[in-house]
């Protein structure tokens, strides 16, 4: 009954304290698409994500009923840093679901062209709304409505302390006429809440973070723990204590003794319940306090996977391949920083086409016939296999009327053969062991699409390479040889890609490069490289984040600028927030049916060469 009670007076006063329009409520989950294609399409940062911002403290003068409820004491505000853009979580702040769907778009607009940190919130913000209109004339009238949206809804003024009062008056001001005050008061308490301007970022000083070189990098990950669907939370650092150790006081006879053994069941693994309440507790933490200990032992211990014995390995070609990375803090290629180890599947033996892909292959195969060498006709060729009947008839007739030089009367048969290479890329890294259903793996389905992809270009007569590749950060990256362009299409090729086993990590910067290289030695007109894979580059190294993704980047502009046309195929359902930036908008597909990839990827390949 308390409880019941409790609720009902809680949205009570909650709702009475509020100046939010309920009714006009717009999510951000509503409008995230929308946003994130104005964003970048306005020249932000494509490598941004753009998410909700979780509340946060902003010391604001309240009234009597929202101190009652506890209202307004966190914002969720707009602000970005270099890895995100964060809007609040919703906007309830105008009296029209129109006007706060602008709102949100307004926010993003000026987001796009804010670069750097704010030295003036105030005056900041006013330069970057006159640089946006200046430049966008075309949402002067948006911007107005805003304004005026906003004057309408902000409190009245007269009871406030006169600072506060000036505060208020200058703000406004701004907002209608931007540019206009250079000047603001200094208040004890925060203005009522701009939605229409960005705020300072609320993350942890650059200062503060620790700095680790390449072979001592940091892995910043929860074994197990899910990714927030919402938002981020606020973070800020403390010392640590000075102290090393403190007072225990205990009762000796509250130990267990040897005989006071307690019998405990162990059966089940509770890691994932554990998991699961870590999750609901940061969810509810308004702020996360973080403390760096030099001396913590944890900060020295890293766990990696280890690579099997060289018994057990496959078996590596050679010393090594050293490439270069693309570093895009220094924006420069370092020469010599990855070192890629060719090599063949272990234990692999010839082995036909297994039998439960020969009658997709047949299916397949005639959907390529089309693709083989078209035959025709070459007219008025001065020799040929038969007469042309319509080049000796004009000959006939113009000999009718005057001297005629004999022309070409016969007509040759001859074939028009596909000048074209391609290198199918597969992705191995450990992520393809995850199973699908019951009985398929990710590495199953791939190796199904390489089999199926090799019968394919066999059978139209195109010239193909297949390659895999996995890494286990710069010093081992591993490149699987399947088959080779000088090399014929075998039970060999067959029973190599059959031994392929789930890998490491994904260094896709590298074995594009190396793939590059490859591609650059052949000699057709026609030069089609095809990725595939089931997640964005990255490594236990530098390589996560936005480092793989920028390598990455700059390793397919490299294919490109040497003729070489690359072609993404991602099942990940993420895809699109950094395949765009990789490969093009036009330049990548993802299949989300992950059991249809094999029927797919030589599909994609018919309508890629047959343009």
């Amino acid at each position: 009954m308390e409880e019941w009670v409790g609720g009902i007076w809680h949205r009570f006063i909650t709702r009475k304290a509020s100046t939010d329009f309920f009714d006009a409520r717009v999510e951000f989950n509503q409008v995230s698409k929308s946003i994130g294609v104005v964003f970048r399409a306005l020249g932000g940062d494509a490598l941004k994500r753009v998410e909700a911002a979780s509340p946060r403290e902003y010391l604001e003068r309240r009234s009597f009923l929202q101190k009652i409820s506890g209202d307004n004491q966190q914002l969720s505000l707009a602000w970005q840093d270099e890895e995100s853009l964060r809007l609040p979580e919703s906007l309830a702040v105008f009296p029209t679901v129109s006007l706060n769907r602008d709102l949100y778009i307004w926010l993003a607009v000026l987001a796009a062209h804010h670069q750097g940190k704010f030295h003036h919130w105030a005056i900041d913000n006013q330069e970057l709304v006159v640089e946006v209109l200046k430049r966008y004339p075309a949402l002067q009238g948006r911007y107005h409505r805003l304004a005026q949206a906003f004057v309408q809804t902000r409190p009245d003024i007269s009871k406030l302390p006169p600072e506060e009062q000036a505060m208020e008056e200058a703000i406004i001001e701004a907002v209608l006429t931007p540019g206009s005050v250079h000047e603001f008061p200094v208040v004890n308490f925060a203005p009522r809440a701009v939605y229409l301007w960005l705020y300072p970022s609320a993350t942890l000083d650059d200062v503060l973070m620790p700095e680790y070189p390449d072979d001592v990098e940091q892995q910043e990950t929860v074994s197990g723990a899910k990714k927030s669907e919402t938002s981020r939370k606020k973070a800020e650092r403390v010392d640590s204590p000075e102290s090393r150790s403190g007072m225990m006081i205990f009762r000796l006879e509250t130990m267990f003794s040897w005989s006071e053994f307690a019998k405990m069941d162990r059966g089940t693994d509770d890691s994932e319940d554990d998991d699961d309440d870590n999750q609901r507790v940061v969810e509810d933490l308004d702020k996360i306090t973080l403390s760096q200990q030099q001396n913590q032992k944890s900060a020295r211990i890293k766990i990696d996977m280890d690579l099997p014995s060289a018994s057990e390995d496959d078996i590596p070609m050679g010393e090594g391949l050293k490439l270069p990375e693309w570093d895009y803090k220094k924006q420069h290629l370092v020469d010599d920083r990855v070192l890629l180890q060719p090599m063949l599947p272990k234990d692999a033996i010839a082995k036909p086409l297994p039998q439960r892909l020969r009658k997709i292959s047949k299916t397949i195969q005639a959907q390529f016939e089309q693709l083989r060498s078209v035959r025709y006709w070459l007219k008025a060729q001065p020799q040929g296999e038969e007469l042309d009947m319509a080049s000796w008839l004009d000959f006939h007739v113009e000999s009718q009327i005057a001297p005629t030089q004999e022309k070409g009367l016969f007509q040759s048969f001859r074939g028009n053969n596909r000048d074209l290479s391609c290198l199918l890329l597969a992705d191995l890294s450990m992520s393809t062991d995850a199973y699908l259903d019951d009985n398929t793996r990710v590495i199953d389905v791939v190796q199904d699409s390489l089999l199926l992809f090799g019968e394919a270009l066999h059978s139209v007569g195109d010239n193909f390479a297949m390659y895999g590749f996995s890494s286990v950060k710069r010093s081992n990256v591993r490149f699987s040889m399947l088959k080779n362009f000088n090399e014929k299409y075998s039970d060999d090729v067959r029973g190599r890609i059959q031994s392929i086993r789930p890998g490491f990590y994904t260094r896709m910067g590298a074995a594009i490069r190396q793939a590059t290289k490859i591609m650059v030695e052949q000699k057709s007109s026609q030069k089609l490289m095809l990725i595939l894979t089931d997640g964005k580059p990255n490594d236990i190294d530098h390589y996560e984040g936005r480092f793989g993704i920028e390598d990455t980047h700059q390793a397919i502009a490299e294919a490109n600028r040497l003729g070489i046309k690359p072609f993404c195929i991602t099942i990940d359902q993420e895809a699109e927030e950094y395949l765009p930036y990789i490969f093009g908008s036009s330049s990548y597909t993802v299949i989300l049916k992950p059991s249809q990839l094999p029927i797919k990827l030589p599909q994609l390949y018919h309508q890629l060469t047959n343009q």
